[in-house]
């Protein structure tokens, strides 16, 4: 990413920080960075873990799929729609101290969804575990480039934070389905708490704190935009199959929509300090890989829920067996991101993503013609395909995006990507469960048809942006 691209090139009227202490050694890096992916591991598997446990809750609190579509929703719009700020309040107030207040707040939300009474209230805490959630992913990933100085040893450690983020969201319907067969569907938000109070006591003991080289001003109206418009797009998505796509709700919310997207660009490009400096996307490689990170969740996001309600609803499967059935999916994803993260060292990011994306549309493709009769082989095969696309894509696209920019941005520059991603993950919860939302389980399978072209387009995604990340490696100078 180019220098002017770079939103530390910005003028800034505050006074820089002072100048970061030396770094720290190499054990205590590599320790830093494994704290940090245990929280990453955190939030990436309560991304999906509540995927498999969606039909327990459903008959726990008498809802729907619409119902349970915000349950997975409210957590990842929210997310999304403040990891910027949360990037840039980190590399002005304290990487650390943002990090602990998010594992907090996680850890009190995670509770508060454990003993929710009803709908409202889970999807209410579900939302305020997204305030936490938000406090975490692009922090996180600052810290681990603060503390890994050579540019080769960052390039690792980026694939190892890709990597685990990666496991997290693959591994979480395994744990989840086994979760809730065994203590219900409120399980999956009370482990959480022994998680969170290991992961602070680490935080405490093992991370430096760190800020960025200059504050930056709060964007309070970018900010404002940037969550409305987030919330209008998906709550569309949502609630437009009930409503109907042209009734004069549905035109209203369409008009509205352009409307905060248009305001949304115009006050980013005339600040000094925009919450998101959009003349990033002017570079191709930067595109690439938020347009790719963005695929390759809604791809992830798809699969699980379309794949659960499958074979639960219309196969009577239980939540362990299903959750079992992603065993595939998650051993693709294991082998294949830590390798990923090598090859983009060695190689640079253009051969993971050709291989992200060709697995990717070939797992698609095996359930375009899914129905009631189709063998569980296939089922599984096309899980694998789709594990290992997923492996292969985060290390590359988090190297594109991120590598560009200094150590310093980098809270703001893993919270552009990490937004792109959960917003691919609500767009592709909010798809598949309007694809199947009136859906019999008779004809369950046919509905889900549509949903699997969606992911061989992600595929398609992934091989596009493949051709612009480049092939540069890491130089140790």
């Amino acid at each position: 990413m180019s220098a002017t691209a770079s939103p530390s090139a910005l003028p800034s009227s505050s006074p820089p920080s002072p100048p970061a202490p030396p770094g720290p050694g190499a054990r205590r890096r590599w320790t830093v960075l494994a704290v940090c992916a245990l929280s990453m591991f955190l939030v990436g598997v309560d991304t999906t873990i509540v995927n498999v446990g969606l039909p327990e809750i459903g008959r726990g609190l008498g809802t729907d799929t619409r119902g349970l579509a915000w349950v997975v929703d409210a957590y990842t719009v929210v997310m999304a729609g403040l990891l910027v700020v949360s990037g840039a309040l980190a590399d002005r107030f304290g990487r650390r101290r943002v990090f602990r207040c998010g594992l907090l707040v996680f850890g009190l939300a995670s509770l508060a969804c454990a003993l929710a009474p009803s709908l409202g209230v889970l999807v209410a805490a579900r939302a305020v575990q997204g305030v936490g959630a938000s406090m975490l992913s692009p922090v996180a990933l600052a810290i681990v480039v603060n503390a890994m100085p050579d540019p080769r040893e960052r390039a690792r450690a980026i694939g190892i934070w890709a990597s685990v983020f990666g496991l997290s969201m693959a591994a979480g319907p395994v744990a989840g389905g086994a979760l809730v067969d065994a203590f219900g569907w409120r399980s999956v938000f009370w482990i959480n708490a022994p998680v969170v109070a290991t992961a602070l006591l680490l935080v405490a003991l093992f991370v430096p704190e760190s800020r960025g080289e200059r504050a930056r001003r709060v964007d309070l109206p970018g900010q404002v935009l940037l969550t409305l418009l987030l919330g209008l797009f998906v709550g569309l998505l949502v609630e437009g199959p009930r409503i109907g796509w042209t009734s004069p709700a549905a035109l209203a919310g369409h008009v509205l929509t352009a409307a905060v997207a248009t305001g949304f660009v115009l006050v980013e490009l005339r600040r000094d300090e925009p919450l998101m400096d959009l003349r990033l996307f002017r570079r191709p490689p930067f595109a690439a890989a938020v347009l790719g990170a963005t695929a390759v969740f809604v791809a992830l996001n798809a699969t699980l829920l379309l794949h659960t309600l499958h074979l639960q609803h219309t196969r009577g499967w239980s939540p362990l067996a299903s959750g079992a059935a992603t065993l595939p999916m998650a051993l693709g994803a294991t082998l294949c991101a830590p390798w990923s993260g090598s090859l983009v060292g060695r190689l640079g990011p253009r051969r993971p993503l050709l291989l992200a994306g060709g697995f990717t549309t070939a797992g698609g493709l095996c359930l375009v013609g899914l129905d009631r009769d189709t063998g569980v082989p296939l089922i599984l095969l096309a899980l694998l395909l789709i594990g290992i696309g997923f492996g292969f894509a985060n290390a590359p696209l988090t190297h594109t995006a991120v590598g560009g920019l200094p150590p310093s941005r980098a809270g703001v520059a893993g919270a552009i990507t990490s937004t792109a991603r959960q917003l691919g993950a609500a767009v592709g919860i909010a798809a598949a469960g309007g694809l199947v939302a009136s859906a019999a389980p008779a004809d369950l399978a046919a509905a889900t048809r549509p949903g699997w072209l969606l992911v061989t387009a992600c595929g398609l995604v992934l091989l596009a942006a493949a051709r612009t990340a480049g092939t540069s490696r890491p130089r140790t100078g």
